[in-house]
């Protein structure tokens, strides 16, 4: 467990040798806020599979909230991580602190993600892309990852790191993981324990709606966005926030002529919890 930047040198020196050698092993980076669960665990199993080192950072990224209270609400588990990181054998840990890995605090200087950044997620959270892509820039640089590994239910923040990578110019590979899923369909998520039964049920109707939305899609944008809508229809309980059909080429929304590949965006507070999902589907 490496709590400051220069254990993380040190450590990252002492197993690597020198940097980009051809014997040097490959390094793969899992970025995480802590609060480890099923969907955490299979981005390190597939790390493993892509590398011979597997780096995991569990930073509670004070950039991604609005406030100093929400930061320090992020629920934590520090001990049954460390356990579930030791079980998967995990090569290093880095849990910094705010202080030291953001001296600046919130002043610090920050990665634009730009228009696309605030769109969807940016539009209800306009500082999240920002602080996210800061963060992810910061570890990139620290840890000089040849892989670095991302769950596919956040499909906004994967686009917006790969374009970050290209831009940037970081040698390193992006691999996404399908989203890990509960028995009624949910992506997991620390959210999910926290609803009661009628809200989860509620909150299991997001994954069909965007199922909805997959199976009308040989009629269609529009059909797709009316029949995801048509299927939420009277669930009080459900607060819709966006829901989107977007061209993963450049994630604005797909034009009448879209054909192929697109994702379908959903979010939605439930219970006074967010949750986000979204589907690949094909538009004929």
């Amino acid at each position: 467990m490496i709590r400051t930047l220069d254990e993380l040198r040190t450590r990252l020196g002492e197993i690597r040798g020198t940097r980009r050698a051809p014997d040097s092993p490959r390094v793969a980076l899992v970025s995480t806020l802590g609060a480890l669960h099923d969907g955490h665990v299979d981005l390190i199993r597939e790390a493993r599979d892509h590398a011979d080192v597997v780096v995991v950072s569990t930073f509670v990224n004070p950039l991604r909230f609005r406030t100093a209270e929400q930061t320090a609400a992020y629920p934590r588990s520090p001990e049954a991580d460390a356990r579930v990181l030791g079980d998967l054998g995990v090569d290093v840990v880095f849990a910094p602190t705010a202080a030291e890995f953001l001296p600046a605090g919130t002043a610090t200087t920050r990665v634009s993600a730009g228009d696309v950044g605030l769109r969807y997620e940016g539009r209800v959270r306009p500082f999240y892309f920002d602080g996210v892509l800061t963060v992810e820039a910061k570890l990139f640089h620290l840890i000089d990852p040849d892989v670095v590994v991302y769950g596919e239910r956040d499909r906004q923040r994967i686009f917006l790191v790969q374009r970050m990578v290209r831009d940037l110019d970081f040698a390193l590979q992006v691999v996404s993981v399908p989203t890990v899923r509960t028995a009624d369909g949910l992506p997991v998520s620390s959210r999910v324990a926290l609803l009661d039964d009628a809200d989860r049920r509620a909150a299991a109707q997001l994954p069909r709606a965007l199922d909805a939305a997959a199976s009308n899609a040989d009629l269609g944008v529009d059909a797709c966005i009316a029949a995801a809508q048509s299927s939420l229809m009277g669930e009080q309980r459900i607060s819709l926030e966006y829901l989107s059909v977007v061209d993963p080429a450049t994630f604005l929304p797909v034009d009448d002529g879209h054909r192929g590949r697109a994702f379908a965006l959903i979010a939605a507070t439930v219970g006074g919890h967010r949750f986000i999902d979204n589907a690949e589907i094909s538009l004929r």
